[in-house]
């Protein structure tokens, strides 16, 4: 059997649950991490250019906005930081990660709602998301990871957007063209530090 990766269900080994302190888009926050999750022992690069570059959020009460992946919730703080009038959702498979965002929400004074994939399609409903931020998992694998977009950017509203970061290296520039075969609107927004920021909406 395998050993249960960041991106799993349950991450292997204990816990090792550690306090940081971290900046997002020029707030301070004190928050914990663990061992088992993704990026546990820093914030991410990837998630630092994402949320350097991306745009105010444009949601207004009761929109939807998403974080696909939280891993321990930086940019599902920063969504919920920044909307405080819209309905925001951390969505993770990983169990140890849901917990690690719902604890700094709560350690922020925060409201955000933490799910897993499961959970989140069911609570959907048919509703529409009106913005997505990701940092998605491109090591799952390409087919997962087309998969995995596919699910999500098919459920944005006719106005909504998904902005995502991915590392040129590992396959930004032909996720980006799989996107557009796709038929979405795919546009690079911002390139930083071997990253790229994509903004993506779905196809009419």
């Amino acid at each position: 059997m395998s050993t249960p990766h960041y991106f799993s269900e349950g991450p292997a080994g204990e816990a090792q649950v550690r306090e940081r302190t971290v900046r997002l888009r020029d707030r301070q926050y004190g928050v914990v991490t663990s061992s088992g999750v993704f990026s546990a022992d820093r914030l991410d690069r990837g998630t630092a250019v994402l949320l350097s570059r991306v745009p105010a959020p444009a949601v207004g009460e009761g929109d939807l906005a998403v974080d696909v992946g939280c891993g321990w919730g930086p940019v599902t703080l920063a969504l919920a930081a920044e909307a405080p009038a819209a309905d925001v959702w951390g969505v993770d498979v990983n169990a140890r990660a849901r917990d690690l965002t719902r604890e700094n929400l709560r350690r922020a004074g925060l409201t955000g709602s933490v799910l897993s994939p499961d959970e989140a399609f069911a609570a959907l409903d048919g509703r529409r998301i009106r913005l997505i931020w990701s940092n998605p998992p491109v090591r799952i694998g390409k087919p997962a990871l087309h998969a995995l977009l596919d699910s999500w950017i098919e459920r944005l509203a006719d106005d909504g957007a998904a902005y995502l970061v991915v590392q040129r290296n590992l396959g930004a520039d032909s996720l980006h063209r799989w996107m557009a075969e796709r038929g979405w609107g795919c546009e690079r927004v911002a390139s930083s530090k071997g990253y790229r920021v994509l903004s993506v909406r779905r196809r009419g």
